[in-house]
């Protein structure tokens, strides 16, 4: 099932591991090695990163969506 991740922009709910925010170091750590590997999606369209969606592929989505807004999406598919 899809699931939209803001700006028109969806992602396989099947192939999502986890959903963090991006406040932490380990997190943002995580976030720059996918950006250097070409792992990284940027769904934000110039907003600010809230949240960051890891899938099974080991690519990183970035979405300017809070985690509450996403996990309610996924509750309500």
């Amino acid at each position: 099932m899809l699931v939209s991740v803001g700006f028109d922009n969806y992602i396989n709910s099947d192939k999502v591991i986890s959903i963090a925010r991006n406040d932490s170091a380990p997190i943002r750590r995580m976030v720059q090695a996918a950006k250097d590997s070409g792992l990284a999606i940027d769904a934000t369209c110039g907003k600010k990163t809230k949240s960051v969606i890891v899938m099974t592929s080991g690519h990183v989505i970035l979405s300017a969506l809070t985690t509450e807004t996403i996990q309610n999406r996924f509750i309500s598919v």
